[in-house]
């Protein structure tokens, strides 16, 4: 059985493990160190599982009027990600965010007023697709993107 993992990577992202069906495995907020980031990932690898990919959203240097320290954090944080992925064994695909925002069909996110309105339009696009998740409460803000993420991820491997 594969398992895809995906992977926004934010501070306030999170990490989600579907099956290649799209089963859900697994739903976290991002783990807050990197040894916990290495846990989670070893921890999904220790289930009955014959493969695994992440799809983790390619990000850029930083956010316009980002600190350089705000934007070195962040890239540091990125950086365990893809060493915790890299030392465990799990191949890696970079998705630019625009590519599975538009597999979902759900306009850009220039069409919405603020940043909140995208965010909670994605929100409610991963509850439509999960409402299993949604009634367990396990789809937040923190969570929906990766969720979205590896949905695309699952959809590329059945193709």
């Amino acid at each position: 059985m594969d398992i895809i993992i995906g992977i926004d990577p934010g501070k306030n992202g999170g990490i989600v493990a579907l099956d290649r069906d799209g089963h859900v495995v697994s739903v976290t907020k991002m783990p807050p160190t990197y040894p916990d980031i290495y846990d989670y990932l070893n921890d999904l690898l220790a289930t009955p599982h014959d493969n695994a990919t992440a799809y983790i959203e390619r990000v850029g240097t930083g956010m316009p009027g980002q600190s350089s320290k705000a934007t070195a954090t962040f890239a540091r944080h990125c950086g365990h990600i893809e060493m915790a992925l890299y030392a465990l064994g799990i191949p890696t695909v970079e998705v630019l965010p625009t590519r599975w925002q538009q597999s979902l069909s759900i306009g850009k996110e220039r069409d919405c007023a603020t940043k909140a309105e995208w965010k909670n339009r994605l929100k409610a696009k991963a509850q439509q697709l999960y409402p299993a998740l949604w009634k367990a409460r396990k789809i937040t803000l923190a969570t929906a993107d990766a969720l979205l993420i590896a949905h695309y991820g699952a959809a590329c491997r059945r193709k």
